[in-house]
């Protein structure tokens, strides 16, 4: 695998779009030696601003076997540095491209995570939506240690293709990073709130709000307690403008 890359703030992120990802995810599904688990990584700029500072969590993103563009000021980002990318590749958009394609190719799913109950409202509304969807299993669970037992024996005996993680960013990363030579599956992608998307606990923005790049005030207005990781943004923007300008990272 050696997809182009662009570097925002010390982070190489990779040109690809869901095209190209699902390509990928085929390939490891199809080809791929037995237990070999490969990670995706949903990279927005606050992935980037924690790697930033926090080097524990720069190495995760560096282990990832992909780093996806996620968020309007990554492809912002990408077009002032000279290195465009075609389009955001989210876990909210992805858990559907990703479902149908595997309903298409025979590929079982995993979904773990979110709220109690949650994850078997994705299964059932991801099935009724792409026929031959295969879901091996469910669970609520969460990060903390105390549950690993029970989710570890669970996904041994669901074996499935590919684990969705909905632990919230960034434990989720950190939890398959963790136990990614434990994982029984061929790809595992944290895919943060989009269990709630899909369920409808919470309602996504409009499609017109999208594609403006007004995701993150939709949300923010919908859920004010984000203000704190918001606030990120502005200085990303600022450090950006410095790495070009000055080229510094």
């Amino acid at each position: 695998m050696n997809y182009p890359t662009v570097n925002i703030l010390g982070i190489s992120i990779h040109k690809l779009d869901f095209a190209a990802t699902l390509a990928q995810i085929e390939s490891w599904i199809e080809h791929a030696p037995v237990h070999a688990i490969h990670q995706i990584c949903t990279v927005n700029p606050e992935f980037i601003m924690d790697a930033r500072y926090d080097p524990n969590f720069a190495a995760v993103l560096q282990r990832a076997d992909l780093r996806v563009p996620d968020g309007i000021g990554v492809l912002w980002a990408a077009r002032l540095f000279g290195s465009p990318l075609h389009e955001r590749v989210t876990g909210s958009d992805g858990i559907y491209c990703i479902c149908e394609k595997a309903g298409a190719s025979g590929w079982s799913v995993y979904f773990l995570g979110a709220a109690p109950s949650v994850a078997e409202q994705v299964a059932a509304s991801l099935q009724q939506r792409y026929a031959g969807l295969i879901v091996s299993g469910t669970h609520g669970g969460s990060p903390a240690a105390a549950d690993w037992p029970m989710i570890q024996q669970q996904l041994a005996m669901a074996q499935p293709d590919i684990l969705f993680v909905a632990f919230g960013h960034p434990r989720q990363d950190f939890w398959i990073d963790q136990h990614r030579h434990e994982l029984p599956v061929k790809v595992a992608i944290g895919v943060g709130g989009a269990f709630d998307f899909v369920a409808g606990v919470t309602q996504r923005a409009p499609r017109w709000v999208q594609r403006l790049g007004l995701e993150w005030l939709h949300r923010l207005i919908r859920e004010p307690w984000r203000w704190r990781r918001m606030a990120k943004l502005p200085l990303f923007a600022v450090l950006v403008l410095r790495q070009k300008v000055l080229g510094i990272r």
